[in-house]
């Protein structure tokens, strides 16, 4: 038990020596709303916007707070497309018409590669604005940016393939924040590659219901 105790402190959790309690405390409250929110994503429910919501502004605080301010506008995008998504649901009447499950159609695939080389353009120069291309992984937080970015988009659609970039992108980002020093995060897109992943095979199991029915 001490030898697990020691491994967790020394080298899972080692980088959280210099974090303040308040620090460790709101990270780990929005690792569990992330994980909340995901969880409401796969039940196709509305609930996953207000807790994906509260769990992005936490994590704005936190990045402001470690003036990792590429991850700050990144998280701003989230935050602007959790507003979207909820009010895109909640200005239907017919919420369980409108949301119906659906694939991406030949429009929807242009205005994916769109939205990812624009995220990957943005990002990029937001961290040549801050000098941060000296560091490794910033060349591959910009891929993953633009997964995360399209599935974001597509998953406020209602697109089975949201699952797919969240999935790619969740993937990336588990080796990549633990890197970064946040090893809750990272533990977190862990928890949400394996959720995106029942949630893709739960959307498509009843995608597939709907068109036997019809």
């Amino acid at each position: 038990m001490h030898d697990i105790y020691d491994f967790l402190s020394n080298t899972l959790f080692s980088q959280y020596s210099t974090y303040t309690l308040t620090q460790k405390i709101l990270e780990f409250t929005a690792v569990i709303l992330g994980i909340t929110s995901v969880i409401y994503s796969k039940k196709n429910n509305i609930l996953l916007y207000p807790t994906g919501l509260a769990s992005t502004i936490i994590y704005i605080y936190l990045l402001l707070d470690w003036q990792l301010y590429g991850d700050l506008l990144i998280n701003m995008y989230y935050f602007y497309m959790s507003i979207y998504g909820w009010i895109l649901w909640g200005r239907h009447r017919n919420v369980k018409e409108f949301l119906k499950i659906t694939t991406i159609s030949h429009l929807d695939y242009k205005i994916c590669i769109i939205i990812f080389v624009v995220s990957i353009i943005f990002v990029s120069c937001i961290y040549m604005y801050f000098n941060m291309f000296t560091i490794w992984w910033a060349y591959v937080d910009t891929v993953m940016t633009g997964l995360l970015f399209v599935g974001t988009w597509l998953l406020a659609k209602r697109k089975l393939e949201n699952w797919l970039f969240l999935i790619a992108g969740d993937i990336i980002a588990i080796p990549l924040f633990y890197l970064k020093g946040y090893t809750l995060t990272s533990i977190l897109n862990l928890f949400l590659t394996v959720i995106a992943i029942y949630g893709y095979l739960a959307w498509k199991t009843t995608l597939h219901d709907k068109k036997l029915q019809q």
